[in-house]
């Protein structure tokens, strides 16, 4: 489990053993199950990235909602619901030249215009020639979106880098010349699964 996840374990543990203690069975019942949910929502499962060249990898576990293919580049975002895990991760191995915070609303993550207008945290990842916007956004039910990345930071694929607490979703940008992957409705696994390959380029046997 990760570290920020200790305070909503502890807290409703603590009250269910105080309500125990008088016997108050029902309402100790409804916080052990909270903290148990807790630990379960903030666990920190291992994962083994794929090896080979031209790998981008799934930032997050969740459901493909979205893939857009315009001047920017390719886009494939996904939704993070409660019970999947919220630990986001590195798509490639590389330099963090970027890192930007930007407060915004608290709009439904699943909404196209959650990208422009909810609080989300952009990390740009370059490696020889390759450069990928990794973006955490916050959902309606996210109270916190958290990086532990700075600009400057080598990052190895699959390599954990924040996370956001409830709901939320991650978009990642990608150039024009990847091709995708994963199709909407997919479920994916952050550092696992395979969501675009440089095009022209096989992976390694």
């Amino acid at each position: 489990m990760v570290k920020e996840g200790f305070p909503f374990v502890i807290v409703p543990a603590l009250v269910a053993m105080f309500l125990a203690y008088f016997q108050l069975w029902l309402f100790a019942g409804i916080f052990a199950f909270i903290a148990l949910f807790m630990t379960y929502f903030f666990r920190d499962p291992y994962r083994e990235s794929p090896k080979g060249e031209g790998l981008i990898l799934a930032a997050a576990d969740g459901t493909v909602t979205r893939i857009d293919d315009d001047e920017r580049g390719k886009l494939v975002s996904v939704f993070m619901s409660p019970l999947d895990v919220h630990i986001n991760r590195s798509p490639i191995a590389g330099s963090v030249v970027r890192a930007e915070y930007i407060p915004g609303k608290k709009n439904p993550a699943t909404s196209n215009n959650a990208s422009l207008t909810n609080e989300r945290n952009t990390l740009t990842i370059e490696s020889e020639g390759l450069s990928v916007r990794c973006t955490q956004i916050a959902g309606i039910m996210a109270r916190r979106i958290v990086c532990w990345a700075r600009e400057g930071d080598e990052l190895e694929q699959g390599e954990k880098f924040g996370l956001i607490k409830f709901s939320s979703r991650t978009d990642v940008l990608m150039p024009a010349n990847v091709e995708i992957q994963v199709k909407i409705g997919d479920h994916v696994k952050g550092g696992e699964t395979i969501i675009a390959r440089i095009a022209h380029q096989e992976p390694a046997v």
